[in-house]
């Protein structure tokens, strides 16, 4: 559905980005953010589904800065340098292509950043930087961020037996966000959403994706409970 095209961040950096487009009149967009494995044939499979459900989507390719078209499976090798592609990253580097890519599809109305693992950390951030009208967090590192307050509402998604983010960190999230959507599923692990992980859970995945459609329909598209919340506001 997708396809890759040529963006340029605020410093000059040209970068591809994965924009898919909604079959009809778009509800909204949605901002992709990677895991540290590139924009690859998953995170294009994640960005194609958000605009079949009627989003223009685009998931931008944050490893551009370090070379182009990295794209990285799941095996420990891949993740270990996916881990060192993400540290040769400056952070305000990786906000402007996130802005730039934002920017792209802010004419379809209302946008989220919904991120998975390095993304959901992004996402994360973002919520308290960009223009969101909400965001989404999938099994992102988020506890040592807290003080960092999101401006939009934001969704929580972890997976109960994700040894990387022990409960304690998933608690500190809730005691300083008790009223947002927090969700700990039961025998998933880290990257629970993906299906060429050995962790995917199919089950937990589905749900994930029912709560977090609901949750762009109620900010973005605007159509769920509590109607207009324009900026991220809180429904009544």
């Amino acid at each position: 559905m997708g396809q890759f095209t040529t963006l340029m961040a605020r410093d000059g950096h040209e970068f591809q980005a994965w924009l898919a487009a909604a079959p009809g009149r778009a509800r909204g967009a949605v901002l992709v953010i990677q895991e540290i494995f590139g924009v690859n044939s998953h995170i294009r499979q994640v960005t194609d589904g958000f605009a079949a459900a009627g989003y223009t989507a685009i998931a931008p390719s944050l490893f551009d800065r370090v070379r182009r078209g990295i794209e990285l499976s799941y095996t420990p090798a891949d993740m270990q340098q996916g881990r060192g592609y993400v540290k040769q990253l400056a952070p305000e580097a990786t906000q402007r292509d996130l802005a730039a890519a934002l920017a792209v599809v802010r004419h379809s109305g209302r946008a989220a950043a919904v991120g998975y693992c390095w993304g959901g950390t992004l996402a994360y951030l973002m919520a308290a930087k960009l223009p969101l009208a909400c965001a989404v967090v999938y099994y992102g590192k988020v506890a040592d961020y807290l003080d960092q307050r999101p401006l939009c509402p934001v969704m929580y998604h972890f997976g109960g037996d994700d040894h990387s983010i022990p409960p304690g960190d998933v608690e500190r999230v809730r005691a300083a966000q008790p009223d947002a959507p927090l969700y700990v599923y039961a025998g998933a692990g880290h990257g629970f959403n993906c299906e060429q992980r050995e962790s995917y859970d199919a089950a937990s995945a589905a749900l994930a994706r029912t709560r977090t459609l609901e949750f762009l329909k109620r900010y973005v598209a605007g159509d769920g409970p509590g109607g207009d919340t324009r900026n991220g506001a809180a429904p009544s």
